[in-house]
């Protein structure tokens, strides 16, 4: 059974194409992991099939080892069914974040993978906007851009501040540059589900 870990909002969505019933958590779950294996068994161009109507949404997947960051990647939004994007973002975050080296086989046990499905986005004039626990924040400056997923802020004991200058950091920016006119920040909330 999948863990649901959702930012605070999540829990009063109707829409079922954003908040994903158990069965649909237990198969993108499970989309995931195959993506994975296949990858390491040498079968990277195995793709789920998806379901007819499919929602077309963006996602994250993040991978952790013994409740460590171990991979995360994703698109903010995707025109392919949910299941694909999935597929190919549990596939990019094991062996693509470049933050880490390629999983490896021996590491695959002790792996757990964490979804998180987004809603749409909105742009927002002053930071004091941001909900922290409840909204995922996109930065964009130029061609610099960083994203945090809702549940990052509360993870790391981030206040406002802390999460703007980290915000800019990631991005390659001067801490302070989500003060500058030309840039622009944007609010979005997931769903987020796991490993238990």
């Amino acid at each position: 059974m999948a863990n649901t870990r959702q930012s605070p909002s999540a829990e009063n969505l109707g829409d079922s194409s954003f908040a994903p019933s158990k069965e649909e958590q237990e198969r993108y779950l499970s989309i995931a992991r195959a993506a994975i294996r296949d990858h390491l068994d040498g079968r990277r161009e195995s793709k789920p099939k998806p379901t007819p109507g499919e929602t077309r949404l963006g996602a994250f997947v993040t991978l952790n080892k013994n409740g460590r960051l171990r991979g995360c990647i994703g698109r903010m939004e995707s025109n392919d069914p949910l299941s694909i994007t999935i597929h190919a973002m549990a596939a990019a975050a094991a062996f693509e974040d470049p933050r880490f080296e390629p999983l490896s086989t021996r590491e695959l046990d002790a792996i757990s993978v964490e979804i998180t499905i987004l809603g749409p986005r909105r742009k927002v004039d002053a930071p004091e906007s941001i909900e922290l626990g409840r909204h995922g924040v996109w930065l964009r400056q130029g061609y610099a851009s960083a994203v945090f997923l809702p549940q990052v802020a509360i993870e790391q004991g981030w206040d406002r501040p802390t999460l703007l200058r980290e915000l800019c950091r990631k991005a390659g920016l001067r801490p302070d540059a989500w003060k500058d006119p030309d840039c622009s920040l944007m609010v979005f909330e997931g769903f987020v589900f796991g490993d238990p």
